[in-house]
């Protein structure tokens, strides 16, 4: 590292869970983070600033006004941009250690393989289910962590997934098929920003977790947050032997 890296990531390597070792695994480590709004905002924001090096962004929408609410990743200025564009640049200001790929494609189960194939660890912030089924099963073929991280309202949930694993379940094991509801979108639900921002650093958190294995392995739980009475919990998922994602 630079003497400019040692001061930067300075609070890192401090560290004894992280160290020098640690970090120069962030440095190297290629993340794809699938949407850039309310979750993706905070984790890319904070998964820059750790000093990920290469970080794929992928998202096919437009800033919109009604987004800055909770997008903390954007300013009023970049309303009408691609978020793509929009974020590439603010985490270009924030870090230029990152280089960041910008994909402003919509994923879905013919493209995710290829948009995902050779990172170490995925992000999943998007807000439909059949994306996030489609990032579960490309991830899963692929043998790539995945971190996903849901909200609605006043609350949210975080779980990470290597359902290839003997003893780990995959993310059909949590969720089933796709069950064909109807995707509630937060204009229709409403959402406090901050809860936003709570899923979306933790989901940092885990992804830096994935890359440098610090303090204990969250795969297999689910951490459970409500906003409404300020409180966590975490369960234990199952693997599901009858599951028609990881199930031989």
């Amino acid at each position: 590292m630079s003497d400019g890296q040692l001061d930067r990531y300075a609070r890192h390597i401090v560290l004894k869970e992280i160290g020098g070792a640690g970090q120069a695994k962030l440095l190297g480590a290629n993340v794809a983070v699938v949407g850039a709004g309310g979750l993706g905002s905070p984790c890319l924001l904070y998964l820059a600033a750790a000093g990920v090096g290469r970080i794929t962004l992928i998202d096919d929408d437009r800033v919109a006004l009604s987004n800055l609410q909770r997008q903390v990743l954007f300013a009023t200025a970049d309303v009408g941009r691609t978020k793509t564009a929009a974020a590439s640049d603010a985490l270009a200001r924030l870090n230029p250690d990152v280089v960041v790929t910008p994909r402003n494609v919509r994923l879905t189960a013919a493209n995710a393989a290829d948009l995902l194939a050779g990172h170490d660890v995925v992000a999943d912030g998007s807000d439909s289910f059949a994306t996030r089924l489609a990032v579960a099963d490309a991830a899963f073929a692929l043998h790539i962590p995945l971190v996903s991280a849901a909200v609605g309202p006043f609350e949210g949930q975080l779980a990470t997934f290597r359902g290839w694993e003997a003893d780990a379940p995959c993310y059909r094991c949590f969720v089933g098929a796709d069950p064909g509801r109807a995707d509630v979108s937060c204009a229709d639900a409403g959402i406090l920003g901050a809860v936003a921002g709570v899923l979306g650093s933790l989901q940092a958190l885990e992804v830096i977790r994935a890359i440098t294995s610090f303090g204990g392995d969250s795969a297999g739980r689910l951490l459970l947050f409500d906003a409404l009475s300020l409180r966590m919990r975490t369960l234990t998922l199952a693997k599901d032997p009858g599951c028609a994602g990881c199930s031989p």
